[in-house]
């Protein structure tokens, strides 16, 4: 990302933006000026629509019946499963697990080879720009199967440093899990690239990826991981809904994460036997409306001009940056060459839980806080940050806007 970058012509904003109706309203009487996008995106109509269709036409039980609604749901959220597959260019659609989004489904990765892989001695690499969900999970692991967990350190710029990465592997890595964009300073890592050097172990390789499918186009193939784990409600899809991507010869070593009706094979009291993937990690009745949700805006996302709403994203933080180094007062937090989509920031004297609240006062909803990234906050030392971030139906004035509700934040707290 350069100050340069500009969106390309063509690129209508304004129309992207009539999509999603909640984008119109007013809050406080102000109109919503909406930057809080890394937490959660907005949902386009299409994808509403596709759930509201789901339970007005359609709503039944998945797999296990022959009448005629039940034919049509079971056809509609492994419909979904495909069209996630070719989103991340997977091999086979059965590697392609439904799960409640990214957390859950690296906790199903992490109990697997807690189960499974993890020895006394071996050790998981993560880095320090990891999300809770990216850490906590190993840290369990490694607890209870007597692995160590292993930090790669981060730069002051905010981006991994690759030197002590290469550096971490070793013979005894079993797993390097790894975020592909940050969510607390939108860094990009370079994921293909920290792949290539683990695979010079026998590691296995996760990338936890809810900050980039809605920011990048995503090839599980040419990145040459493990596993991929993303999130619905960051790109466009409903909320408690995501998925993991996982190779089939590791998702077949892997056992069980949660038992009940719908992953077994056969059961009787003497034992019980396991079906075959995916339905072996997908235990009970799923979220069907929001797996079809999440189709929808799979949907969406192919219906974008790729290379026109990332430029558009790319100039949208380019102001932003340039507006933040002018202001007087704000630091910014994170200085990677490389990121997308959030900018992470404080005000001198000013708690950022205060500037949220009077932030929200002028219509502008952001996030304030450690963001699930507590150790990024204590390598910079502060206990919050504020971040504004972008999508494909933000626009340069609400960046404008952003920064003129600043000016009043400052001017009311240095009165």
């Amino acid at each position: 990302m350069t100050s340069a970058a500009r969106p390309l012509p063509g690129f209508n904003v304004q129309a992207l933006r009539s999509q999603f109706p909640v984008l119109a309203q007013e809050v406080n009487g102000q109109p919503l000026v909406y930057l809080d996008n890394a937490a959660t995106t907005q949902k386009p109509r299409m994808v509403v629509d596709a759930i509201r269709d789901y339970y007005y036409r359609d709503n039944a039980n998945v797999h296990r019946g022959v009448h005629t609604l039940s034919e049509r749901s079971t056809a509609a959220m492994e419909a979904a499963r495909d069209k996630l597959q070719r989103l991340l260019n997977a091999p086979e659609r059965e590697e392609v697990i439904f799960t409640r989004g990214t957390t859950e489904a690296i906790n199903l990765v992490a109990h697997g080879f807690t189960e499974a892989v993890l020895q006394p001695g071996d050790e998981v690499l993560i880095t320090a720009l990891e999300h809770h969900a990216n850490i906590v999970p190993w840290q369990e692991a490694c607890r209870r199967s007597g692995a160590r967990l292993v930090v790669a350190p981060m730069t002051e710029a905010g981006e991994v440093d690759l030197e002590a990465f290469g550096q971490l592997l070793n013979p005894r890595t079993r797993m390097v899990a790894m975020v592909h964009i940050s969510n607390a300073l939108g860094t990009i890592n370079p994921v293909a690239e920290m792949c290539r050097m683990a695979r010079q172990t026998d590691a296995a390789i996760l990338i936890d990826g809810a900050q980039a499918v809605a920011h990048a186009r995503i090839d599980v193939q040419a990145l040459d991981c493990d596993f991929y784990a993303l999130s619905g409600h960051k790109m466009y899809g409903p909320t408690g809904i995501g998925a993991l991507w996982g190779r089939r010869e590791w998702l077949d070593r892997l056992p069980v994460y949660q038992t009940g009706g719908d992953m077994i094979h056969t059961v009787r009291f003497s034992g019980s036997t396991y079906a075959g993937l995916p339905h072996k990690f997908e235990a009970g009745t799923p979220n069907i409306a929001g797996a079809i949700g999440l189709g929808a805006a799979v949907d969406f996302l192919d219906s974008l001009p790729w290379e026109a709403v990332l430029a558009h994203e790319d100039a949208l933080l380019a102001r932003a940056t340039e507006l933040a180094d002018d202001f007087p007062g704000l630091r910014r937090i994170g200085r990677a060459r490389h990121r997308s989509s959030a900018l992470s920031f404080v005000l001198d004297c000013v708690h950022p839980h205060d500037v949220g609240t009077f932030m929200d006062f002028e219509g502008v909803a952001l996030r304030t806080g450690h963001h699930c990234a507590m150790p990024v906050m204590e390598y910079y030392s502060v206990p919050a940050t504020i971040r504004a971030s972008f999508a494909c139906y933000n626009t340069m004035e609400e960046v404008d806007v952003l920064f003129r509700a600043l000016e009043r934040v400052r001017a009311t707290f240095a009165a």
